[in-house]
């Protein structure tokens, strides 16, 4: 059995701080990658070495251990016995635990190199296996000892309707999500201003994690429903109202719709065209990103022509075609 130099193998001294052990895993991970170097005898070999070297010295209890184990690991080969006062020589499976930065998890090494155990005799005789190497061992022997590795739990994404009144003002929405069986019920907050089609987190309601790991998260998928009066595009919404033709001719106010319970008075401008759109600024959706922004509000003037006449508004209709008709054609009159 070879004895490990780590430190040789991450080209760093033993001095080395957490720090420059990080560095130097990170630079070699890299370079020797598998997926960097398909099919690469030499370089999956130094990416096993390199993988062993930081599960030890990235673990502060492996490294202290492999530290004081030194020059004297013959011994143990030799029939010492096989742990001394500090207890540094525990071999059982389980022994020490993974700690550190890992780019590579024991799950991805397996998935990497198949059944092969990625470590050395030299690291399985002191180490028991390596993260997860333990566990591996015991599947392959029955699942004997096996040690459950904590596993996030999987994101879960699912489409919320809202009401455009619901987007404008912010809303809090409550849902019932039925996990393994089980329902939990629970308030979420929509802020003010969200998109249609915006993914809307709500962390650790989604899937449970395994082995003590953290719950995944839910996304909520935001579908604004149609609404009546209002039209959104991206900050700004749009809406119509109908104008009297002696507004739309003369000039005058006219009330607008808003999404709150309050109308708004918009000043319509004299010889006012019918299909003209005025803005209202400052009046659209708010910004989920810049507090206070908000978009504007476009009006479409629907000029609105009488159904029917007195005798006396005929009368003056009258007048104003004889009126027109004294000026002649193209004289500058309005229609």
């Amino acid at each position: 059995m070879e004895f490990k130099d780590y430190y040789a193998t991450l080209g760093v001294t033993k001095t080395a701080t957490d720090k420059e052990l990080k560095q130097a895993y990170r630079k070699l991970a890299r370079k020797f990658h598998p997926d960097v170097n398909p099919n690469d005898k030499a370089a999956e070999a130094r990416f096993k070495e390199i993988n062993e070297a930081y599960e030890v010295l990235g673990d502060s209890e492996k490294r202290k251990k492999y530290d004081e184990l030194g020059s004297n690991w013959r011994m143990y080969e030799q029939g010492v016995p096989a742990q001394d006062a500090t207890g540094f020589w525990n071999t059982g499976p389980g022994s020490g635990g993974a700690g550190g930065y890992r780019t590579v998890s024991p799950e991805e090494m397996e998935e990497i190199f198949g059944n092969e155990n990625p470590f050395s005799d030299f690291f399985k005789t002191f180490f028991g296996g390596g993260a997860g190497g333990g566990a591996r061992d015991a599947r392959r022997s029955g699942g004997r000892n096996t040690r459950t590795r904590a596993r996030a739990g999987a994101d879960v994404e699912q489409p919320i309707d809202l009401t455009l009144e619901d987007a404008y003002h912010g809303s809090t929405q409550r849902l019932s999500i039925k996990h393994a069986g089980h329902t939990r019920t629970f308030d979420v907050r929509i802020p003010a201003g969200v998109k249609d089609q915006a993914r809307v987190r709500v962390t650790g309601e989604g899937q449970p994690g395994a082995g003590g790991g953290a719950a995944g998260d839910l996304y909520l998928r935001v579908q604004l429903q149609p609404h009546p009066l209002f039209e959104r595009k991206g900050q700004d919404l749009y809406t119509k109202v109908a104008v009297p033709v002696t507004t739309a001719v003369l000039g005058g106010e006219a009330e607008v719709p808003t999404l709150t319970d309050k109308p708004l008075r918009l000043k319509i401008p004299q010889t006012t065209q019918n299909g003209q759109r005025l803005r209202i600024k400052g009046q659209g959706m708010p910004s989920t990103s810049k507090s206070g922004e908000r978009g504007d509000l476009y009006v479409t003037v629907e000029v609105q022509l009488p159904k029917t006449l007195s005798p006396k508004q005929r009368e003056h209709y009258e007048a104003l075609a004889q009126m027109q008709d004294s000026v002649g054609q193209g004289g500058g009159g309005q229609g």
